[in-house]
């Protein structure tokens, strides 16, 4: 049996906050670029070998602190669009909670000391955490509207 499913308004806030967020990673995809040139790692190179370049640990936080960004962009895509359609507001305050501190978490990389990804990225997970509940409880709540 199929459920109707009405968009509130405010999914809006949803859809800002899933465009910034590109925002954010193409910021950081262009920090990597500047940081090609300036260590000199041609592409193919995911990675800068450190035996063949001095620079190599710096260039590999940068690329690192993307890479991790980008790892997770599915999930937080999922979870920020599918919590949304019922938690709408609580979904973009996670959602923005997410993109910042996945800023500084790229930004504490990026300084060549991967400790630093921590201190205030480090409670991105917070962020995914809940979407995760709103996510439950939306798909909680189709489940139950059968039954009631």
């Amino acid at each position: 049996m199929a459920v109707a499913i009405e968009i509130p308004r405010e999914y809006g806030y949803v859809v800002l906050v899933l465009v910034l967020y590109n925002f954010v990673n193409m910021w950081m995809g262009m920090q990597v670029g500047k940081a090609r040139k300036k260590y000199k790692v041609p592409y193919p190179a995911l990675y800068a070998v450190e035996s063949e370049n001095k620079d190599a640990k710096l260039f590999n936080c940068i690329q690192r602190g993307h890479q991790n960004s980008i790892e997770y962009m599915p999930v937080f895509f999922a979870l920020l669009l599918l919590g949304g359609i019922q938690h709408p507001l609580f979904a973009a305050g996670f959602g923005l909670f997410y993109g910042v501190t996945r800023f500084f978490y790229f930004k504490g990389y990026a300084s060549g000391v991967p400790e630093n990804r921590l201190k205030i990225g480090g409670y991105n997970f917070l962020g995914l955490f809940g979407l995760i509940i709103c996510s439950a409880s939306f798909g909680i709540n189709l489940l139950l509207r059968e039954v009631l």
